[in-house]
């Protein structure tokens, strides 16, 4: 599958983040780079993304993270046909340091 995303500009920017060696200079990192509503955006997608993963309705979803069903739609069309990322990355990270849902 071709991306979407893929250009020099974008290839900077994960060879970046790709630097990045804990929590404290992600939060630094990505509070310089974006606005606290994308920053607050993009945590929302992925617990959506993680949510789904785990068989909760959107309802649920709705409920627990705010996101509008709008979101929640284009989360899971993603995970059904995308490219796998978040599959990738839900299999790397413990359940632990992604288990905010229940909160």
């Amino acid at each position: 599958m071709e991306s979407k995303i893929k250009d020099a500009y974008t290839d900077f920017l994960f060879e970046c983040i790709l630097e990045l060696k804990d929590k404290e200079e992600c939060y630094a990192f990505f509070e310089d780079l974006c606005t606290v509503p994308e920053v607050k955006s993009l945590a929302q997608r992925l617990q959506v993304a993680k949510m789904l993963t785990d068989g909760r309705v959107y309802k649920d979803i709705v409920s627990k993270t705010g996101a509008s069903t709008a979101t929640i739609s284009r989360v899971n069309r993603s995970l059904r046909y995308g490219c796998n990322g978040y599959d990738k990355v839900f299999r790397r990270v413990s359940e632990n340091s992604i288990g905010m849902q229940d909160e």
